[in-house]
């Protein structure tokens, strides 16, 4: 209870927060379009762009060509290797941060406004003449491998790369976006550079920026910086289907514990019973010790530290997720109680109750997200990229306060499907019979 009354102070406290949440939209001359909250209160700016396409724009053999690249853009650009770059960067005091994901890549970039335009150009030439020199490649190579080989012993990475493999076997969904450690090792320069040139396009580009900057100064901003990319590059791929069935997979794994990852198809981003899903989700198992499953799996039978569930909303494919731990003797009765829980909420929805307390929390612990720039300017990213108004920042806590009982437990009905539910447990698990 102590989470919602948390919660409750924040609605108070995060009134202010919202009020100065005032977006405006930027196009540059260059016809490139930003989200824009100013904030002259301190000299500073972040900016947080990403680019539709990511991870999933690696061509056929070439796993992890995107991922690598990402990782050296900040090795060396224009006429400064690694080293040199790096020196840049820091008299600067700007701070770079380059990402991969399934469907998109990621750059982000915070300065002080007195060191703006040296900081935008710096970052240019990262993204338009990155270098890519050998001695870099290998050495991000060698990161990448060794992050390869740790993950093989990782029984949380494992169960991961298992469920995907089998819910997408045709799909670069199905593998790991850093790639495997023979597809890493044969990339080549020219593989790095392909990806680049397929990455960092201009028509999939979304842009936040927040802090000390007006949007004329913004616009001249993104013209610098985004203005010389590729106007397009290659088609993104189409949906997906998620082709798992009911069921348990087994992976041995000698660990004194196991762990399973569990779910099934689930629900987009876009559709209009999102929210109603997002307060399902909370009260089942993203709600901490309120959720359902911490109360059947931890309180009541003590079988695990920490059981959680989450939608996955990716842009071709959409799933809802759960991970659990518990002891090889017990992950058994885990599965068994999580897969009951799983069909009562689908038969059952939620009470009355449930749905206030859940209410109150969402709605209160929204503020808190907009606690800095660069969280705002993801904000403004990520809301963009699903296709958000900008009034949305405003209204969104009146869209949870509309979901009715009603509305979460025919939603309930429609997303939970217990007979879908499939688990994937690595381990050495006692009584727990792999299904096909």
């Amino acid at each position: 209870m102590i989470r919602y009354v948390l919660a409750f102070c924040a609605t108070i406290a995060g009134t202010t927060a919202f009020a100065a949440v005032d977006i405006q939209e930027v196009t540059s001359d260059g016809g490139i379009t930003a989200w824009l909250v100013e904030d002259h209160n301190i000299p500073f700016t972040a900016l947080e762009i990403r680019i539709r396409g990511g991870a999933s724009l690696d061509e056929e053999g070439k796993r992890g060509a995107t991922n690598l690249m990402m990782g050296l853009l900040e090795e060396g650009a224009g006429e400064m290797d690694a080293q040199a770059f790096q020196t840049r960067r820091e008299e600067l005091s700007a701070s770079y941060g380059f990402d991969t994901g399934d469907d998109m890549i990621s750059v982000s970039a915070q300065f002080l406004t007195e060191n703006r335009d040296e900081a935008v150009d710096l970052l240019r030439l990262a993204l338009v003449e990155p270098r890519f020199d050998e001695t870099a490649v290998e050495r991000v190579r060698a990161q990448v491998l060794a992050g390869i080989s740790r993950a093989e012993k990782s029984p949380n990475e494992i169960a991961s790369e298992a469920f995907f493999a089998s819910a997408f076997p045709d799909d670069p969904y199905g593998t790991p976006l850093r790639g495997t450690t023979d597809s890493v090792t044969a990339l080549s320069r020219a593989d790095i550079v392909t990806a680049w040139q397929n990455a960092l396009v201009q028509d999939r580009i979304y842009v936040g920026a927040v802090g000390d900057i007006t949007p004329e100064a913004l616009g001249d901003v993104l013209d610098r910086l985004l203005g010389d990319l590729p106007q397009s590059g290659p088609p993104l791929p189409g949906p997906v289907d998620v082709q798992i069935d009911g069921g348990i997979s087994v992976v041995d794994f000698p660990t004194p514990q196991s762990v399973a990852l569990f779910g099934h198809e689930g629900m987009d981003r876009d559709d209009p019973d999102y929210f109603a899903a997002t307060i399902l989700n909370e009260a089942l198992g993203a709600g901490g010790f309120e959720s359902r499953l911490m109360d059947e799996v931890r309180e009541k039978r003590g079988l695990t530290y920490g059981v959680s569930t989450y939608l996955v909303p990716k842009d071709r494919a959409a799933l809802v997720l759960g991970s659990v731990a518990s002891a090889n003797g017990s992950i058994a009765e885990a599965v068994d109680v999580i897969r009951d829980e799983w069909a009562r909420i689908a038969e059952e929805g939620m009470t009355q109750e449930e749905l206030d307390r859940v209410k109150l929390f969402l709605t209160g612990a929204y503020p808190l997200r907009f606690d800095g720039n660069a969280n705002i300017a993801s904000i403004l990213v990520g809301m963009q990229m699903i296709d958000l108004p900008r009034d949305y920042v405003a209204n969104r806590n009146d869209y949870i306060e509309a979901v009715t009982l009603d509305d979460v437990n025919r939603v309930a009905a429609e997303l939970y499907n217990p007979e879908a539910l499939r688990f994937t447990v690595v381990g050495t698990p006692e009584g727990l019979a792999e299904t096909p």
